[in-house]
Protein backbone atom coordinates (compact mmCIF):
# COMPACT_ATOMS: atom_id res chain seq x y z
CA UNK A 1 0.00 0.00 0.00
CA UNK A 2 0.78 3.81 -0.44
CA UNK A 3 0.13 6.79 1.85
CA UNK A 4 -2.92 7.67 -0.15
CA UNK A 5 -4.24 3.75 -0.27
CA UNK A 6 -3.71 3.84 3.95
CA UNK A 7 -5.88 7.00 4.22
CA UNK A 8 -8.37 5.77 2.71
CA UNK A 9 -8.41 2.66 4.61
CA UNK A 10 -8.68 5.11 8.19
CA UNK A 11 -11.66 7.07 6.66
CA UNK A 12 -13.49 3.73 5.58
CA UNK A 13 -12.99 2.44 9.47
CA UNK A 14 -13.63 6.07 11.04
CA UNK A 15 -15.54 5.89 13.83
CA UNK A 16 -17.52 9.42 15.16
CA UNK A 17 -17.30 8.72 18.86
CA UNK A 18 -13.98 8.85 18.46
CA UNK A 19 -13.82 11.66 16.23
CA UNK A 20 -15.88 13.93 18.41
CA UNK A 21 -13.96 12.71 21.54
CA UNK A 22 -10.68 14.15 20.33
CA UNK A 23 -12.25 17.38 19.09
CA UNK A 24 -12.96 17.67 22.59
CA UNK A 25 -9.46 17.04 23.61
CA UNK A 26 -8.31 20.49 22.06
CA UNK A 27 -4.10 21.65 22.18
CA UNK A 28 -4.15 17.90 24.08
CA UNK A 29 -4.40 16.66 20.78
CA UNK A 30 -0.57 18.04 19.31
CA UNK A 31 -2.72 19.41 16.49
CA UNK A 32 -3.05 16.39 14.81
CA UNK A 33 -6.17 15.00 13.00
CA UNK A 34 -7.70 11.53 14.18
CA UNK A 35 -10.23 9.29 12.16
CA UNK A 36 -10.97 8.47 15.78
CA UNK A 37 -10.13 4.22 15.57
CA UNK A 38 -9.49 2.26 18.49
CA UNK A 39 -5.89 0.47 18.76
CA UNK A 40 -8.09 -2.83 18.17
CA UNK A 41 -9.10 -1.83 14.59
CA UNK A 42 -5.65 -0.31 14.09
CA UNK A 43 -3.97 -3.20 14.89
CA UNK A 44 -6.48 -5.08 12.37
CA UNK A 45 -5.58 -2.90 9.93
CA UNK A 46 -1.99 -2.78 10.45
CA UNK A 47 -2.45 -6.76 9.87
CA UNK A 48 -3.94 -6.00 6.95
CA UNK A 49 -1.03 -3.69 5.18
CA UNK A 50 2.16 -5.82 6.81
CA UNK A 51 5.10 -4.84 7.70
CA UNK A 52 6.40 -1.48 5.40
CA UNK A 53 9.49 -0.08 6.69
CA UNK A 54 9.41 3.01 4.15
CA UNK A 55 5.38 3.39 4.58
CA UNK A 56 5.97 3.73 7.98
CA UNK A 57 8.52 6.33 7.80
CA UNK A 58 5.99 8.54 5.68
CA UNK A 59 2.95 7.71 7.93
CA UNK A 60 5.16 8.68 10.69
CA UNK A 61 5.74 11.84 9.24
CA UNK A 62 1.70 13.32 8.48
CA UNK A 63 -0.28 14.67 10.39
CA UNK A 64 -2.65 12.33 11.44
CA UNK A 65 -2.94 10.43 14.61
CA UNK A 66 -3.94 7.45 13.40
CA UNK A 67 -1.68 6.95 10.49
CA UNK A 68 0.79 7.69 13.19
CA UNK A 69 0.03 4.80 15.15
CA UNK A 70 -0.30 2.02 11.74
CA UNK A 71 3.28 3.56 11.37
CA UNK A 72 4.46 2.28 14.66
CA UNK A 73 2.56 -1.24 14.19
CA UNK A 74 4.06 -1.54 10.61
CA UNK A 75 7.73 -0.79 11.24
CA UNK A 76 10.25 -3.13 10.68
CA UNK A 77 12.19 -3.83 14.27
CA UNK A 78 15.36 -5.23 12.37
CA UNK A 79 15.31 -2.00 10.64
CA UNK A 80 14.68 0.25 13.68
CA UNK A 81 17.70 2.64 14.78
CA UNK A 82 18.53 4.30 18.31
CA UNK A 83 18.81 6.93 15.95
CA UNK A 84 15.01 6.90 14.56
CA UNK A 85 13.98 5.53 18.42
CA UNK A 86 15.77 9.00 20.05
CA UNK A 87 13.99 11.25 16.85
CA UNK A 88 10.47 9.85 17.18
CA UNK A 89 10.35 10.14 21.12
CA UNK A 90 10.95 14.00 21.11
CA UNK A 91 7.71 13.57 18.44
CA UNK A 92 4.70 11.66 20.62
CA UNK A 93 2.77 14.73 20.62
CA UNK A 94 1.57 15.91 24.07
CA UNK A 95 2.21 12.28 25.13
CA UNK A 96 -1.05 10.32 23.45
CA UNK A 97 1.25 8.24 21.03
CA UNK A 98 3.76 6.96 24.15
CA UNK A 99 1.57 3.78 25.02
CA UNK A 100 1.96 2.15 21.66
CA UNK A 101 5.26 3.60 21.14
CA UNK A 102 6.87 2.04 23.71
CA UNK A 103 3.64 -0.39 25.54
CA UNK A 104 1.11 -2.58 23.56
CA UNK A 105 3.80 -4.95 22.16
CA UNK A 106 5.43 -2.34 20.75
CA UNK A 107 7.66 -2.72 17.64
CA UNK A 108 10.73 -0.89 19.40
CA UNK A 109 10.38 -3.55 22.16
CA UNK A 110 11.57 -6.38 19.03
CA UNK A 111 14.88 -3.97 18.64
CA UNK A 112 18.14 -5.72 19.03
CA UNK A 113 18.87 -2.86 21.34
CA UNK A 114 15.94 -1.96 23.48
CA UNK A 115 17.54 -3.55 26.75
CA UNK A 116 19.94 -1.02 26.68
CA UNK A 117 17.33 1.71 25.60
CA UNK A 118 15.39 1.49 28.41
CA UNK A 119 17.99 1.22 30.93
CA UNK A 120 19.15 4.11 29.34
CA UNK A 121 15.48 6.04 28.92
CA UNK A 122 14.42 5.10 32.55
CA UNK A 123 17.71 6.96 34.18
CA UNK A 124 17.06 10.25 32.02
CA UNK A 125 15.83 13.51 33.18
CA UNK A 126 13.71 13.83 29.96
CA UNK A 127 9.78 12.91 31.41
CA UNK A 128 8.79 11.27 27.91
CA UNK A 129 11.59 9.64 27.92
CA UNK A 130 11.34 8.38 31.53
CA UNK A 131 7.91 7.25 30.80
CA UNK A 132 8.33 5.35 27.82
CA UNK A 133 11.27 3.48 29.20
CA UNK A 134 9.25 2.57 31.97
CA UNK A 135 6.65 1.48 28.96
CA UNK A 136 9.54 -0.82 27.43
CA UNK A 137 10.25 -2.15 31.35
CA UNK A 138 7.07 -4.32 30.74
CA UNK A 139 7.91 -4.93 27.09
CA UNK A 140 10.92 -6.41 28.09
CA UNK A 141 9.68 -8.52 31.60
CA UNK A 142 6.78 -10.12 28.74
CA UNK A 143 9.79 -12.08 26.91
CA UNK A 144 10.30 -15.55 26.98
CA UNK A 145 13.02 -15.71 25.14
CA UNK A 146 16.38 -17.25 26.38
CA UNK A 147 18.15 -13.72 25.81
CA UNK A 148 15.79 -12.42 28.16
CA UNK A 149 17.63 -10.30 31.08
CA UNK A 150 18.00 -12.23 34.25
CA UNK A 151 16.48 -11.23 37.49
CA UNK A 152 19.52 -9.07 38.60
CA UNK A 153 18.26 -6.56 35.70
CA UNK A 154 14.66 -6.29 36.54
CA UNK A 155 15.61 -6.47 40.29
CA UNK A 156 17.85 -3.25 39.31
CA UNK A 157 14.66 -1.10 37.66
CA UNK A 158 12.43 -2.24 40.79
CA UNK A 159 15.32 -0.92 43.47
CA UNK A 160 15.33 2.74 41.27
CA UNK A 161 11.41 2.60 41.43
CA UNK A 162 11.52 2.49 44.95
CA UNK A 163 13.86 4.94 45.28
CA UNK A 164 12.11 7.56 43.05
CA UNK A 165 8.59 6.82 42.57
CA UNK A 166 7.19 9.45 45.39
CA UNK A 167 9.02 12.37 43.31
CA UNK A 168 8.04 11.89 39.74
CA UNK A 169 5.22 12.80 37.35
CA UNK A 170 1.79 11.31 37.90
CA UNK A 171 2.38 9.24 33.71
CA UNK A 172 6.03 8.44 34.70
CA UNK A 173 4.42 6.53 37.82
CA UNK A 174 1.70 5.18 35.86
CA UNK A 175 4.46 3.74 33.49
CA UNK A 176 6.67 2.50 36.89
CA UNK A 177 3.47 0.74 37.59
CA UNK A 178 2.99 -0.94 34.47
CA UNK A 179 6.43 -2.06 34.83
CA UNK A 180 6.01 -3.56 38.48
CA UNK A 181 3.08 -5.75 37.39
CA UNK A 182 4.74 -6.81 33.96
CA UNK A 183 7.90 -7.68 36.05
CA UNK A 184 5.81 -9.23 39.63
CA UNK A 185 4.21 -11.76 36.94
CA UNK A 186 7.72 -13.26 35.65
CA UNK A 187 8.55 -15.69 38.92
CA UNK A 188 8.60 -15.33 42.94
CA UNK A 189 11.41 -13.57 43.36
CA UNK A 190 10.48 -10.44 41.36
CA UNK A 191 7.02 -11.05 42.58
CA UNK A 192 7.78 -10.57 46.44
CA UNK A 193 10.36 -7.81 45.31
CA UNK A 194 7.57 -5.54 42.97
CA UNK A 195 4.90 -6.11 45.42
CA UNK A 196 6.73 -4.78 48.32
CA UNK A 197 7.20 -1.79 46.28
CA UNK A 198 3.65 -1.40 45.26
CA UNK A 199 2.37 -1.32 48.65
CA UNK A 200 4.19 1.77 49.64
CA UNK A 201 3.29 3.42 46.09
CA UNK A 202 -0.62 2.39 46.85
CA UNK A 203 -3.28 2.89 44.32
CA UNK A 204 -2.75 5.51 41.32
CA UNK A 205 -5.09 8.07 40.06
CA UNK A 206 -5.42 8.04 36.38
CA UNK A 207 -6.13 12.02 36.67
CA UNK A 208 -9.12 14.26 35.60
CA UNK A 209 -8.99 13.16 32.06
CA UNK A 210 -9.81 9.84 32.91
CA UNK A 211 -11.71 10.19 35.97
CA UNK A 212 -14.57 7.64 35.38
CA UNK A 213 -11.35 4.63 35.87
CA UNK A 214 -10.41 3.43 38.91
CA UNK A 215 -7.30 3.93 39.89
CA UNK A 216 -4.40 1.57 39.05
CA UNK A 217 -3.94 -0.77 41.82
CA UNK A 218 -0.57 -2.38 41.15
CA UNK A 219 -1.05 -4.45 44.23
CA UNK A 220 -4.06 -6.56 43.36
CA UNK A 221 -2.72 -7.22 39.98
CA UNK A 222 0.60 -8.58 41.73
CA UNK A 223 -2.12 -10.82 43.68
CA UNK A 224 -4.81 -12.12 41.50
CA UNK A 225 -5.77 -15.49 42.13
CA UNK A 226 -4.55 -16.52 38.66
CA UNK A 227 -1.05 -15.04 39.65
CA UNK A 228 -0.86 -16.82 43.08
CA UNK A 229 -1.62 -20.15 41.33
CA UNK A 230 0.96 -19.81 38.49
CA UNK A 231 3.64 -18.73 40.53
CA UNK A 232 2.88 -20.70 43.61
CA UNK A 233 2.71 -18.10 46.27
Amino acid sequence: MNKTQVMSLLKENQNQRGIEYWAKLGPKSGKLKSYGIGLTVLRKLAKQIGRDRALAMVLWRSGVYDAKIIALLIDDPKQITREQAEAQVEELEQGYLAHVFSSCDATLAKTAFVVELASDWTRSKDLMRRRCGYGLIYEISKSKKKSAPEDAYFLEHIERIDKSYAKVDRLVLLAMGGALVGMGKRNRTLNTATLKVAKKIGPIEFGSDESKCDPFDVVKHLTSDYLIQKLGL
